[in-house]
């Protein structure tokens, strides 16, 4: 059964079939992960694309390994020492790579809406893989599976989403998916980091961390946007770790038991302590690794739809 579009701009809008096809086909790939020879030939003969206008550590190697598990061949794309460092538009570069006779594109760009943009001049299936504070739809994917692995399902389960809400694409991600999927989302974090009219969204806005620690199942905790100014929008680092850092003594004193995931990287001392990085309740590797499983059930089921 295929997905009921040939792209993946976001979740915004995208029918819980496809999400649960997507997160069940993982769940193929994953046990592929585990063998001793962690390849399939399923896309052999597929060129993919991966277009990286941003920074991207697990993200690019996460999709070049899906890709190659997968049998691809994969071209990575950086805009420093391109054309585009000439002036070539977007728009050019697409059309001259597509000139090509690729198949697919994995597309990172600090500008909202680019993969929408992409899809009107291409004809390659397009992969979001974060475009500016919009989505990050692989991101929301691989957080939904690692809780559906860990807890045994999505829907009826209460998540909140901490930190810095307004710059965060994989938020928006999170949000529409999981509500997608039956699950009761809240959002935490300073006042200044809440977006005007979140709860339009459907989601309910708490204030105080430990509040959201006794009210829910999970808490998927968000990076502080350093590199995006988010600085501005609080008086100090320390300031936050007191009032939003969460540590072993303000877990151990709500007496919750709760999962805990980042999609990192992780400012250790800040959005969590160095103790619960790295302690029981965390699931963070879990995800990087299912992050490579997920990533090879988008680009199968998009890379065999054509």
């Amino acid at each position: 059964m295929p997905l009921s579009s040939r792209h993946l701009l976001g979740l915004q809008g995208v029918p819980g079939e496809d999400i649960q096809l997507i997160l069940d086909t993982a769940t193929t790939f994953r046990e592929v992960l585990e063998r001793p020879i962690k390849k399939v030939p399923t896309l052999q003969g597929k060129t993919v694309v991966n277009l990286f206008f941003e920074s991207s550590t697990r993200t690019r190697i996460s999709f070049e390994l899906a890709e190659k598990r997968l049998s691809a061949d994969s071209i990575n794309f950086s805009a420093s020492g391109s054309s585009v460092s000439k002036g070539e538009t977007l728009k050019d570069t697409m059309r001259n790579i597509e000139a090509m006779k690729v198949d697919m594109v994995v597309v990172r760009h600090s500008a909202a809406g680019t993969p929408l943009f992409l899809t009107k001049v291409c004809n390659s299936n397009i992969i979001n893989a974060g475009d500016g504070i919009h989505e990050h739809p692989t991101q929301a994917l691989l957080d939904m599976y690692s809780i559906r692995e860990k807890l045994g399902k999505i829907s009826g389960l209460k998540v909140c989403i901490v930190g810095d809400i307004s710059h965060s694409r994989v938020a928006l991600s999170n949000i529409y998916g999981l509500k997608t999927m039956g699950a009761k989302v809240s959002i935490c974090g300073p006042s200044t980091m809440i977006p005007k009219y979140i709860e339009e969204l459907g989601v309910d806005v708490i204030y105080n961390i430990d509040e959201a620690i006794q009210e829910n199942d999970v808490l998927n905790v968000l990076r502080i946007q350093l590199e995006r100014k988010a600085r501005e929008y609080f008086p100090s680092i320390r300031e936050y770790v007191k009032y939003f850092g969460i540590d072993d003594e303000r877990l151990e004193k709500n007496g919750k038991d709760i999962l805990i995931l980042h999609p990192g990287p992780i400012n250790r001392g800040v959005e969590l302590s160095a103790s619960v990085a790295d302690g029981r309740n965390q699931i963070i590797l879990n995800q990087v690794t299912n992050g490579v499983a997920v990533r090879m059930a988008v680009l199968y089921l998009l890379g065999t739809s054509n």
